[in-house]
């Protein structure tokens, strides 16, 4: 399917692409070739085969979200180069 100058600079707007006389011709070229494998693509009788989000089965595997037992302030603050009372001590934004 080839395309006229006017529908690439018309494509190239609505993208708000700026191109070039010589980059119309061959993004032309380009885009054309594109729309040529879509058009195959669209000629095939797909009228058996699933529609398809992935190619594999995939399943997350999660685990369950329930309460558990998490670090004392004391543990978690084990290896704080500067911990305060109740939590970590950094330097001032812009300091």
């Amino acid at each position: 399917m080839a395309l006229t100058e006017q529908e690439i600079r018309h494509v190239a707007r609505l993208a708000r692409l700026g191109l070039r006389d010589d980059e119309v011709e061959r993004l032309g070229a380009e885009l054309s070739s594109i729309l040529a494998h879509v058009s195959a693509i669209s000629a095939l009788d797909l009228d058996d085969v699933p529609p398809t989000s992935h190619p594999l089965d995939l399943t997350n595997v999660l685990a369950d979200d329930e309460p558990r037992p998490c670090l004392s302030t004391e543990e978690a603050l084990l290896n704080a180069p500067d911990p305060a009372p109740e939590g970590f001590r950094v330097p001032p934004i812009g300091a």
